[in-house]
Order: C-alpha cells, then sequence, then structure tokens
C-alpha cells in the first residue's frame, strides 16, 4: 500500500510544474520588445494554453478514468515538456505560429491532463479530508509561478528567452515523469486507519454524496450548469488580472519591470494559499458558503482596485482577489464530488474546467482590448466587479439546491 501523503507530495511536483503557466505575464513585455509583435497576439498564445487546458481535461476525464493517474500522468508530462521544447524553437527564429503550437496548443493539452491527474486521485485518497486533499494539489499550481516568475525573468535577462523555454521543459518534463511514476489510485472503498475505527465506533459519521452519478448523467443536471458559470465568471475575471497583471503594477503604481515581476511570483504564493486555505476552510463552511464569500470578496475588492495610489494596498487587494482566484480551484473536486460522488469524479471535473477553456479566451482579450482602446485596465476592472453580482446570484440559488436536496436525503435515509 502506498503512502497518501507521498501520492500527495507527487501531485504537488506534477501542479507546481503545469502552474508556472501562471508566470506568463513575465514574457509579455519581452516577447512585445524583441519581436516586436503587438499586444494581442502575445496574449493569444496565453489564451490557446488556456483553451487547450479546458478542452483536454473535459476530452482526457474519461481517459485518465480508463487508464489510471500514472498513465494519464506520463501523457501530460510529454505534452508539457516537448510543448516548452517548441516554443523555445519558435522563439529561436522569430515565428509566433511556432509559438502558439508549442505553448499554446501542445503545452495547454499537457496543461489540460496534468491538471484532472492528481485531483481526482487524492479525492480517494482522503476521505476524510476532501477539501484539504484537493486544495494541497492544487496550492502546487497556485505556487508553479512563484518560482517560475523570477527564474524566467533571471533567465530571460541573462540569457535568452529560447533558452528560457528550453531549460523550463526539460526541467518541467523530468519532475513531471518521477511524479507520475507514484501516483496510484486506492482500492475501492479506502478509508484512513483512524476514519476506519471512528466510523466502526459510531464516533464520525460519514456525509453522504447527494448523488452518485456519471459524467454523462451529471451535465443533464442545473447543478452542474450553475458551477460552470461559477467557475467561468471567477476564472475570467481572475486570469485577466494573471495577464494584465506585471503591465497593471507599471502603469498604475509604478513600478519597475524588476519589482513588477516580484509582484507577479508573490500573487502566486497567495494564489496557492488561497488554494489550500479556502478549500480547508470548506470541510466545515461548506462549499457553498465558500463561493458566497468568495464572490462578496471580489465585488467589493475589483471596486477599488482602479483608484489604489499606495503600493501597499494594491498588493494587499491584488493579493486577496488571487486567494479567491486560487480558492474556487481548490474547492471545485471536493464540490464535484458532494453533489455527483466520486464514480466518476475526474470527468466531470474535466467537463467542468471547459469553463476555464472559454475564460482563458475571454479575460486576457477583454483586458488587452480594453487597455489598448482606453489606454488603461480602469473599465476592465469596473467590468469584472460587477460580473461578480451574477456569481453571487448563482451561488445562493446553488446553496438554496443543497439544503433542499440533503434534506431530502436525509428524510430517505432516516
Amino acid at each position: 500500500m502506498k503512502n497518501r501523503w507521498l501520492i500527495a507530495a507527487s501531485a504537488v511536483g506534477i501542479h507546481g510544474s503545469i502552474g508556472s503557466v501562471y508566470a506568463w505575464s513575465v514574457f509579455n513585455l519581452p516577447l512585445e520588445q524583441t519581436f516586436g509583435w503587438d499586444r494581442s497576439a502575445v496574449a493569444s498564445t496565453f489564451s490557446l494554453a488556456i483553451f487547450f487546458l479546458g478542452l483536454s481535461a473535459a476530452i482526457m476525464g474519461h481517459f485518465v478514468e480508463k487508464h489510471g493517474p500514472r498513465k494519464a500522468g506520463l501523457l501530460a508530462a510529454t505534452f508539457w515538456g516537448a510543448g516548452l521544447l517548441i516554443a523555445g524553437f519558435g522563439t529561436s527564429v522569430g515565428n509566433i505560429y511556432l509559438l502558439w503550437l508549442g505553448y499554446g496548443i501542445f503545452g495547454g493539452i499537457g496543461l489540460g491532463i496534468g491538471y484532472i491527474t492528481p485531483v481526482s486521485t487524492l479525492v480517494k485518497w482522503f476521505p476524510d479530508r476532501r477539501g484539504f486533499a484537493t486544495g494541497l494539489a492544487i496550492m502546487g499550481f497556485g505556487f508553479g509561478a512563484m518560482i517560475g516568475g523570477p527564474v524566467f525573468g533571471y533567465l530571460m535577462e541573462n540569457f535568452s528567452i529560447p533558452f528560457t523555454f528550453y531549460a523550463s521543459g526539460i526541467a518541467y518534463m523530468a519532475v513531471m515523469y518521477l511524479s507520475a511514476l507514484y501516483l496510484e489510485r486506492p482500492p475501492q472503498g479506502w478509508m484512513p486507519d483512524g476514519m476506519k475505527e471512528a466510523v466502526a465506533s459510531g464516533a464520525q459519521k460519514i456525509t453522504k454524496d447527494l448523488t452518485q452519478q456519471t459524467a454523462n448523467e451529471a451535465v443533464k443536471t442545473a447543478p452542474f450548469y450553475w458551477l460552470w458559470l461559477m467557475m467561468f465568471i471567477n476564472i475570467s475575471c481572475g486570469i485577466g488580472v494573471i495577464y494584465s497583471a506585471s503591465p497593471l503594477a507599471q502603469e498604475t503604481i509604478g513600478l519597475s519591470p524588476t519589482e513588477a515581476a516580484a509582484v507577479v511570483g508573490l500573487m502566486a504564493v497567495f494564489n496557492g494559499i488561497g488554494r489550500l486555505g479556502w478549500a480547508t476552510l470548506s470541510d466545515s463552511l461548506g462549499r457553498a458558503n465558500t463561493y458566497i464569500a468568495f464572490f462578496v470578496l471580489q465585488i467589493a475588492l475589483f471596486a477599488v482596485l482602479p483608484n489604489i495610489g499606495s503600493v501597499l494596498m494594491f498588493q494587499v487587494v491584488l493579493f486577496t482577489i488571487m486567494t479567491c482566484y486560487g480558492g474556487g480551484f481548490a474547492t471545485l473536486p471536493a464540490f464535484i464530488g458532494d453533489l455527483f460522488g466520486t464514480k466518476q469524479l475526474g470527468a466531470i471535473h474535466g467537463y467542468i474546467l471547459t469553463a476555464w477553456a472559454a475564460a482563458g479566451l475571454v479575460g486576457p482579450q477583454i483586458a488587452a482590448y480594453l487597455r489598448s482602446v482606453t489606454g488603461s485596465y480602469e473599465l476592465t476592472l469596473y467590468i469584472f466587479g460587477g460580473a461578480f453580482v451574477v456569481a453571487l446570484g448563482v451561488a445562493f440559488m446553488m446553496k438554496a439546491y443543497i439544503t433542499k436536496a440533503r434534506g431530502k436525503l436525509e428524510a430517505v435515509t432516516a
């Protein structure tokens, strides 16, 4: 029997590698200045990566369920590593189409498979702390840019853009291969010893999932689309901020490119902290209440962000937004388990992550377009704040549904 904490460490290894995608904003200005590519063309690289992340997660969720996490993890490592190597070649010859192909398409496919693979496995290894477990894995995705941002900046400054892609491709492929080789599902119905004893003695009751559905059954229900919409809004707005973080910090509060790169790295820290913190809190607060808290906070934060002149307050608001953004991702798999069970959690998770694919196209493009038209990011931030009002309404609908469904389930059980 494998150690579940080493399984968790392997999950963090995979997510930490692919999470470096969140350091993309460090590449924006160097690519524009070195090759003369316009802002929208450079933004398309990141948009493609997130689009193919969501698309491949949706398509390959069934592959993960059928073939297991080890094979899926190795496949993810191959696509992500190869994508970075192709991106290195593309920038070495100054061809943006090869950059799109490598980082955007090949890399995006690796991101999607790598994202869902360890999460669905960890939920089964931690039936006693579902939110904590998914938060732990997805925390690694948030922390990926904490290392990636400064390292990419250093490599580009001291070597070159192509070298940065080559070096990271080889390094991430190695880490992901080693991590994937340890991944394995637990036996059906497995519980840790402490939980087994507590359940047997009656000291702990197992909270039943509302249903046990396949992915194709789940997509026919209203809660599936409510989850999709909440994630789409949370991701679109968050990813728009991530995309524009470095230039936003330089233009709004006058940070230098080096200081702005450090802010991008710190954003990743709070993205990661939010993933573990909010997901763990959701075990006691409840998943729907956690999402309500995300949206209430962000309505207020996006309203004040454009008017901040203080460097410290700018960072406090930005980093708090990042905790909510990361927390939304980390709480999602546990929310799916509560609503639809763990029978095909990976496949359902993949379907909902099509919201990420759509948001990857919408968020950065809105930010880039409005910046080019208005000369600032102010209008973008206000629009994002308004979108969270819609998300909050959906979250209240979800809470009402869960309360009613839980009551019916308990009545039937009694």
